[in-house]
């Protein structure tokens, strides 16, 4: 799997994701996606996302 996500891939895992440019530098700002469901439209085309902060889900 690729690093970079684009905008309406489906999420690989539940957590904080960065607005990544196109030349892969951080757009300092972050979006918070659950697994399976779509990521949101960019502000601009080229940007795209990376997972940063999985989320922690503590065992019962």
């Amino acid at each position: 799997m690729s690093d970079k996500l684009r905008p309406g891939d489906k999420s690989p895992a539940s957590g904080q994701y960065e607005v990544v440019g196109p030349r892969g530098g951080t757009r300092n700002r972050e979006i918070t996606s659950v697994k399976g469901k779509p990521l949101p439209p960019t502000q601009n085309p080229n940007e795209s996302y990376r997972l940063v902060d999985r989320t922690k889900h503590k065992k019962k």
